[in-house]
């Protein structure tokens, strides 16, 4: 394992002290030179005239390469290396299933926001997207899986537990209400598909965000088996009850073209939901309006947050080949000056 070496404009120096071999050039540079081949006169008149030539005024140049490759090869040791910028810190993410009522009743409009009318269904939507993707006030959640389960009187998978996010989100917003002969609401139903959704997968922490505005008026499964289902399984239960009580207004098609508002009759099953919450360690949440539906979201992001505990991935980028190569190319070449142009006399 590497030590942490040293830094220089940018770039990661490994193992350092292997710069020292760069030394190695110098007597090997001085052994080169001493030891050049000569030949014995008995006479220096017998040597031609003319003085120095181009050969004899270059003949150190293989030596010098030699030299530079030695220090090419202590650069390469050194490790040289540069991380990448645009890599992302992971971290051991959380396991979210979004379990979300889509019955008749979510037509109705008392959580619209200020300056657009919005069905239930739609602000739930939109606020589910701003948990997922973030907001300047939400983080987002781009180190979890996330899944979504939609219901009313039976429960479906609407997206399997995914880190693309963007499919995710694309799915949600398909979500539509349920058909005439679907209508109801089955929370039992909605809860043990989603915790079978996570029964299974690997995560540190479990979680479902469970959000109805009505009474359990199916149970197919009832909301207790689903709920020893999720202690068993290790998950932890959110739940949300969203809309006013008592009456909301809904928009009605009068089948001419044309629509009206009227008042509709609704009610909140808050002991079921704060009973799911109580035994699988999760936490009960009120949403009467558009704002306090953004708050509840927002609680949940804070109180679900993944642990500062994180494994660090980072790319590097090595440039140590490249020395290596430019040593091994500079002798290559000091060979063939040696051997050819350059050659000495034994």
């Amino acid at each position: 394992m590497s030590v942490a070496g040293l830094s220089v404009f940018g770039v990661q120096l490994p193992h350092p002290w292997f710069a020292l071999l760069a030394l190695l050039a110098l007597p090997a540079w001085w052994w080169s030179q001493r030891s050049a081949g000569r030949v014995v006169f008995s006479s220096l008149r017998v040597l031609p005239g003319g003085g120095t030539t181009w050969r004899t005024a270059i003949a150190w140049l293989p030596d010098a390469l030699v030299a530079l490759a030695i220090v090419a090869l202590s650069i390469a040791l050194v490790g040289p290396r540069a991380g990448d910028k645009s890599s992302r810190i992971r971290r051991d993410g959380i396991a979210i299933v979004m379990a979300l009522d889509v019955s008749g009743s979510m037509r109705a409009l008392d959580l619209s926001a200020k300056n657009q009318e919005l069905t239930r269904l739609d602000a739930v939507k939109r606020s589910f997207e701003q948990f997922v993707l973030g907001t300047k006030k939400l983080a987002g959640r781009p180190d979890d899986a996330i899944g979504l389960v939609a219901f009313a009187r039976y429960a479906d998978t609407r997206s399997p537990l995914t880190l693309d996010h963007n499919n995710l989100v694309a799915a949600a917003r398909q979500l539509d209400f349920a058909m005439q002969d679907e209508d109801g609401t089955a929370i039992g139903a909605g809860l043990e598909l989603a915790v079978q959704r996570l029964a299974d997968f690997k995560a540190r922490s479990k979680v479902v965000i469970l959000l109805t505005d009505g009474e359990s008026n199916v149970h197919d499964i009832d909301e207790d088996t689903a709920i020893d289902d999720a202690v068993k399984a290790g998950v932890k239960v959110y739940t949300i009850g969203a809309g006013t009580t008592g009456v909301a207004p809904v928009r009605v098609d009068r089948g001419d073209g044309r629509t009206e508002l009227m008042q509709m009759s609704v009610s909140i099953d808050e002991a079921t939901l704060r009973r799911i919450a109580e035994r699988t360690g999760g936490q009960y949440f009120r949403a009467t309006d558009n704002a306090s539906l953004q708050h509840v979201y927002s609680a949940i992001d804070k109180l679900e947050r993944t642990s500062l505990e994180e494994e660090r991935f980072m790319e590097y980028e090595e440039y140590y080949p490249y020395f290596v190569v430019a040593a091994m190319s500079l002798v290559v070449i000091a060979m063939l000056l040696r051997g050819t142009v350059l050659r000495r006399l034994p």
